[in-house]
């Protein structure tokens, strides 16, 4: 029992006195615009806050933004709160793989994309895969605004799956009969609300984690499986005709999503850096986080310290105690 007690005293002093080397240096982390990424933000921000004494400043920003920051390691941007795989491996490629820069934690959990649909419509009209949308009927039957074509969003600016599936509507088809919609995630939950609540056809972009499965009866369309054969990507900054050397015949493999962070932290602030690369969450968790923070609209703090509370132990194990 002695050892035992001293052996949990020498890990509280040892906490401490490395939270008060936190304390001197701010920690910035990034807010990517979508819902898991403000989630993981909150919980990681909290985490540096509450558990390392450390201080935070939330930044807002896109992908290219949040990876130049981290890899410039002046503090600008040091943490990159869920970056998505192998989406962002343009980034990845550039930062971590060449720069050595940025790291990624060691620990990743999984999601996935697709094309959803209302579910009550697209039964309604017997739509199940993606190929049900490349025909005249269906654009007609999805024509929310009078003009012959039904409507499709992509996603938001500046997100590498916005032009993924840009090439996917082409490739499949759907560009021939829909509009194509590139708006920010707010303005597509807002059109799939009024969709449903319309019982009209919409088809839009939908991924887990997101809330959207807590509060919309959806279904996912089908895709072909993924075959890196038929999956063939050129991203905007590696070639200016990109589009036409794109090919994606097949739905997206499942994406393994992972914490990023400047490894000017690893001298700056080493156990922020440790707690980064030891983090490990799942995609239940993150779905009821945005649940909670998006749906709710409940402080993405308070949520963070809800759950660090009952799962102390969990952060315990990030935190190498």
């Amino acid at each position: 029992m002695k050892l035992v007690k001293t052996g949990l005293l020498a890990g509280a002093l040892s906490l401490a006195t490395a939270a008060s080397a936190v304390a001197q240096h701010l920690v910035r982390v990034a807010e990517p615009n979508w819902a898991s990424g403000r989630a993981m933000a909150a919980l990681i921000s909290t985490v540096i806050e509450d558990r390392l004494g450390g201080q935070v400043e939330i930044v807002p920003g896109g992908n290219a933004v949040i990876f130049a920051g981290m890899d410039r390691g002046k503090g600008e941007i040091d943490v990159h709160p869920d970056v998505w795989m192998p989406n962002q491996e343009n980034f990845t490629k550039e930062y971590v793989d060449q720069n050595g820069t940025v790291a990624l934690s060691d620990h990743g959990y999984t999601g996935f994309s697709a094309f959803c649909a209302p579910r009550e419509f697209a039964e309604k009209h017997g739509i199940k895969s993606v190929f049900d949308l490349a025909t005249p009927e269906a654009a007609a039957a999805m024509d929310r605004d009078g003009d012959g074509m039904g409507e499709i969003w992509l996603g938001a600016p500046g997100w590498t799956s916005t032009n993924q599936n840009k090439v996917k509507a082409r490739d499949y088809g759907i560009s021939n009969f829909f509009e194509e919609i590139v708006a920010e995630e707010e303005v597509a939950t807002a059109s799939i609300s009024d969709a449903i609540a319309k019982g009209e056809g919409f088809v839009f972009y939908c991924y887990a984690p997101h809330y959207n499965w807590f509060v919309f009866d959806m279904v996912q369309l089908e895709e072909p499986p993924y075959d890196p054969a038929k999956y063939t990507m050129v991203n905007p900054n590696e070639d200016p005709e990109w589009f036409e050397k794109s090919s994606i015949t097949v739905g997206a493999q499942d994406k393994s999503i992972h914490v990023g962070y400047s490894k000017s932290l690893e001298t700056r602030a080493p156990m922020v850096a440790e707690f980064l690369k030891n983090i490990a969450m799942d995609v239940d968790t993150v779905n009821e986080f945005t649940n909670e923070i998006v749906v709710k609209q409940r402080d993405g703090q308070e949520v963070a310290r809800e759950w660090i509370a009952a799962n102390s132990d969990r952060v315990d194990g990030w935190l190498g105690l």
